[in-house]
């Protein structure tokens, strides 16, 4: 059984990219003791289909603002 991966935001390199005008990748994935950095991260099904995707976009934010956001065409429940 693979270790549970997790998808970290680094907020602080987040701020600094946008105040020094670097693109230093924000997303970080761990899994195990391993650390992997990217500005955009696919999520996969267990059948290997896309199943979500986080963004880091600083020079094109979304309308509000956003730079990093996670995109998906599957259904989302909030609670």
């Amino acid at each position: 059984m693979r270790a549970t991966a997790y998808v970290h935001i680094n907020q602080h390199r987040i701020r600094r990219n946008h105040r020094e005008g670097t693109r230093e990748p924000v997303i970080t994935v761990k899994r195990g003791r391993a650390n992997h950095y990217g500005h955009e991260v696919v999520i996969h099904d267990r059948d290997g289909n896309e199943a979500a995707r986080v963004v880091y976009r600083p020079d094109a934010p979304l309308r509000c603002g956003a730079r990093v956001w996670i995109e998906t065409a599957n259904p989302v429940a909030v609670t």
